[in-house]
């Protein structure tokens, strides 16, 4: 059986976000699937994804990420923030 190496519960959701890469680019659509305090698993059919980028959840709330792991259009990134 695999060790969870998580630090926080995770929640299992479906929830429409948006990515954004930095400075001239637009925010792009994805799907969360799960969140934690410390970060989200996501899906989105990108074929380059920066190693550091945003999250926005709302016009009003956005988090700073990292990019952890990715398996096709799935990646997992963790909160820096």
């Amino acid at each position: 059986m695999l060790a969870n190496r998580r630090r926080s519960e995770r929640r299992m959701c479906t929830r429409l976000a948006k990515i954004h890469f930095g400075a001239g680019s637009l925010p792009r659509d994805c799907t969360i699937t799960d969140i934690s305090d410390g970060g989200v698993k996501v899906v989105a059919e990108f074929l380059e994804l920066p190693p550091q980028f945003t999250i926005i959840f709302a016009p009003d709330y956005s988090r700073q990420c990292r990019l952890r792991w990715r398996i096709g259009c799935e990646f997992g990134a963790e909160f820096t923030d």
